[in-house]
């Protein structure tokens, strides 16, 4: 308690141009840390592995760490767990840099568990680099509403979805593993958000490998329509190129271009054009010798089966 105390007043009293030091140990915390309004602050633990925080018994609030309305973040070199919520959101931040992180739900593949490992949204100008990210309930490494993203050397695992840029303009993403995710890299355009038109999207030398897992997220949820197997989806972006990806040992799909109309989900949102176009696939590398019959529980497996024939 001394602990969480003490963590949460430098969150709060930290000034401009500070560094909120986190030392070695592992900490069980029951109440989200926050930092609002600052000006190149700079979270920082002392590793992965060596600097944890827990959530797991959180009682208050969803979020484990929440950064919002700052300029100039930086938090690195810091496990995060277990938070009922997301472990880590960003909110209308500016020049944000996460690197050297660890956000993972200890529990496994479980649908309770959080939804993002990483929640950067309505952001601009973030680095995110050599972060890995699991067992998230929705995405592991999720961008949404962010302009200029660099998501970089990073590691995605057992999510529901890998890595997911969302109605972002200006992402480049590249150097990342996605594996054993049920879809490894997802950029999406959905209506109803304040930021239209994603766009300029470059995906490039990825590794996409064994996205097989089952498909554990939350019925409403956007990526429960992902069948297991699936390696890249784009779905009514504008202006997006993948290319030197390797995408191997996906059983149902490598790379799929779809419209919003595959989700069946009503929307009104008159800015919002649902498909895709100047998509560029090109030099990616597929190995399909694992494939099989897509699942038939999600519309989107129907359909691959549907288009196969019968395969």
């Amino acid at each position: 308690q001394a602990f969480q105390d003490k963590l949460l007043e430098q969150c709060i009293t930290a000034e401009d141009g500070g560094v909120i030091e986190i030392p070695e140990g592992r900490f069980l915390l029951n109440k989200p840390l926050s930092v609002d309004g600052k000006k190149h602050i700079t979270i920082r633990g002392k590793g992965v592995g060596k600097t944890v925080l827990s959530f797991l018994h959180q009682s208050e609030g969803g979020e484990g760490f929440l950064v919002t309305n700052s300029n100039g973040v930086t938090m690195e070199g810091f496990t995060i767990q277990d938070a009922k919520g997301n472990n880590i959101k960003l909110l209308n931040c500016d020049s944000v840099v996460m690197r050297d992180l660890n956000s993972t739900w200890t529990s496994g593949v479980d649908s309770t568990n959080g939804d993002y490992a990483y929640y950067p949204v309505q952001c601009s100008n973030l680095l995110m680099e050599r972060c890995e990210a699991s067992y998230s309930s929705d995405a592991g490494i999720y961008v949404g509403q962010t302009v200029n993203v660099v998501v970089r050397n990073c590691y995605a695992h057992h999510n529901v979805a890998g890595i997911e840029i969302e109605n972002c303009i200006n992402s480049d993403v590249y150097g990342n593993k996605a594996e054993q995710n049920t879809g490894g890299i997802l950029v999406f355009d959905t209506p109803g958000l304040p930021l239209h038109n994603g766009r300029n999207a470059r995906v490039y030398d990825n590794d996409c490998i064994e996205n097989n897992e089952k498909n554990f997220g939350k019925v409403s949820s956007m990526v429960s329509m992902v069948p297991p197997g699936t390696g890249i989806i784009v779905m009514g972006t504008d202006s997006a190129e993948f290319h030197h990806n390797r995408v191997k040992y996906n059983k149902t799909i490598g790379i799929s271009v779809d419209s919003f109309g595959l989700t069946g989900k009503p929307f009104n949102d008159s800015l919002y054009g649902q498909y895709n176009t100047a998509i560029y696939i090109h030099d990616n590398v597929f190995d399909s010798k694992t494939l099989s019959m897509p699942d038939l529980t999600k519309d989107m497996g129907k359909l691959v089966a549907l288009g196969l024939k019968g395969y």
